[in-house]
């Protein structure tokens, strides 16, 4: 199975609404007229300057809902991570998600920076960069056996904001 990158994810939520406007406003996901005829309970959302039909669906399943305890007492999916292009990029969605009381934590991996989200259902998400190949170093490299404090100016300042992350790894050259 030669499986080319991850096309979306399909979450169950307590509020729909709530849900969507977490995605979109936060997020900046949008809307997609995709949902059945006659079907209630679903939104297709999808990633800005994305090129998939769908990246995200949202399925409502009630207010009884409980919080998801994957990973505390249950099995279950972690997070998905989304790739952005540039450390700007990265900041500004750090800024949004601590705005809306949604950032849980950052991380530095060595060759990818990363931030960790929550949405209202307590859904976890990660945000990432990568650094591209030609900037690649061994300092990078033996980094990603750790987890360290990621410093977003730090990083701006060495590789660049505006440096297109992935290239070369993720993004073809």
């Amino acid at each position: 199975m030669g499986i080319h990158r991850l096309n979306h994810a399909v979450l169950y939520v307590s509020d729909l609404a709530r849900s969507v406007a977490f995605y979109r406003d936060v997020l900046g996901f949008r809307p997609v007229e995709m949902t059945p005829d006659g079907f209630r309970g679903a939104t297709f959302l999808q990633a800005p300057d994305s090129t998939n039909d769908h990246d995200l669906g949202l399925f409502e399943i009630g207010a009884a809902a409980g919080r998801s305890t994957a990973g505390r007492s249950t099995v279950g999916l972690y997070h998905l991570a989304w790739e952005v292009d540039t450390l700007d990029e990265l900041a500004a969605t750090a800024e949004r998600l601590a705005a809306a009381g949604a950032l849980v934590g950052t991380s530095d991996h060595g060759t990818t920076k990363s931030l960790y989200g929550q949405d209202p259902d307590g859904l976890e998400f990660e945000v990432v960069w990568l650094i591209p190949a030609d900037l690649l170093d061994d300092a990078a490299l033996s980094a990603r056996k750790r987890i360290g404090r990621l410093d977003l100016d730090r990083e701006r300042q060495r590789y660049g904001g505006q440096t297109r992350g992935g290239v070369g790894i993720s993004v073809p050259a």
